[in-house]
């Protein structure tokens, strides 16, 4: 998969917002942060509001399509994420960007396009925090954001995660691919599903209902998903609800049933998604990870 040149002092950034609304203020530390790193910002008209959204489906295809054409951009910040992209996938032209790939930056709902970018084209991209999520940071002293830039510079990280009682121990390699489970789910069945045989699939959720998580499970394997993975990393399960007659297990525990039948490595608690300390990754690259009973370690291959 094709990596988009990495970022330096004096180059130009954007910020797009292809979901939910933004104002300035939630932004307002990230473009000082963007300053700190010598970077050029470039915002577009991403303040409009629309209901949910930052404006209507046109304008945030319209911003985000200038974004991905633009000849000197060499990163794309997703402001927030919220619910939003996957409305915009089937009118985005990726002719401009093909000539020109830059990092896509984003998480949440930006799976969306991560998986779109994979699919459509075979670019890279960013799984990282956003500047809403970091809107309180004012620089790059924040593990999160830290992360982020150091991968932007092309200093690809190795994790280390302790121990999780429902890890399965086992070693292997693949091209990390995933995000957001609620965004997989609903890209299942569409040209944007991407292949998972031999890929190591990351997962992360918030603010679900835990039969809800079963049920997107259940699709993933159904849809043969789950089936030839290479290993499995599941990141944060953040603000699970449950009803009134309890499922009887927790996110976690959901997970591992589903996967159970299988003998692929697994990794849990990996501090990505909706979680403190969101450390970035790179969809798309070749990753190892070994699971111990000593903890997990991910790795990226040159």
């Amino acid at each position: 998969m094709q990596l988009p040149p990495y970022v330096k002092p004096g180059d130009l950034v954007s910020i797009a917002a292809p979901a939910r609304w933004v104002d300035p203020e939630d932004i307002k530390n990230f473009l000082s942060v963007l300053e700190q790193e010598g970077l050029k910002a470039m915002t577009g008209s991403i303040y409009t509001r629309h209901h949910q959204f930052a404006g209507e489906d046109k304008d945030r295809l319209n911003d985000l399509q200038q974004m991905l054409d633009h000849p000197d951009i060499k990163a794309i910040f997703c402001a927030r994420g919220g619910y939003g992209a996957i409305r915009l996938l089937s009118k985005i032209d990726l002719k401009g960007f093909a000539e020109h790939p830059k990092w896509v930056v984003g998480f949440s709902d930006i799976t969306a396009l991560h998986a779109y970018l994979q699919m459509r084209i075979g670019v890279a991209s960013i799984h990282a925090a956003m500047p809403y999520t970091l809107k309180d940071v004012t620089d790059t002293d924040n593990p999160a954001a830290a992360s982020l830039f150091r991968i932007l510079k092309g200093e690809l990280p190795s994790y280390t995660v302790p121990a999780h009682s429902l890890n399965r121990e086992g070693k292997s390699s693949g091209i990390l691919l995933g995000g957001n489970l609620s965004g997989l789910y609903s890209l299942t069945g569409t040209p944007y599903q991407f292949p998972t045989s031999g890929a190591i699939l990351f997962l992360e959720d918030v603010d679900e209902y835990l039969y809800h998580i079963d049920r997107m499970m259940q699709n993933l394997k159904l849809s043969g998903m789950l089936e030839n993975l290479a290993g499995l990393v599941v990141g944060g399960l953040t603000d699970m609800h449950d009803n009134e007659v309890p499922f009887g297990m927790d996110a976690t525990e959901i997970i591992r049933a589903v996967v159970e039948e299988y003998d692929f490595p697994i990794c849990f608690d990996f501090p990505a998604g909706h979680v403190e300390g969101n450390m970035a990754m790179v969809l798309g690259r070749q990753v190892s990870i070994e699971v111990t009973e000593n903890g997990s370690q991910l790795t990226y291959i040159d």
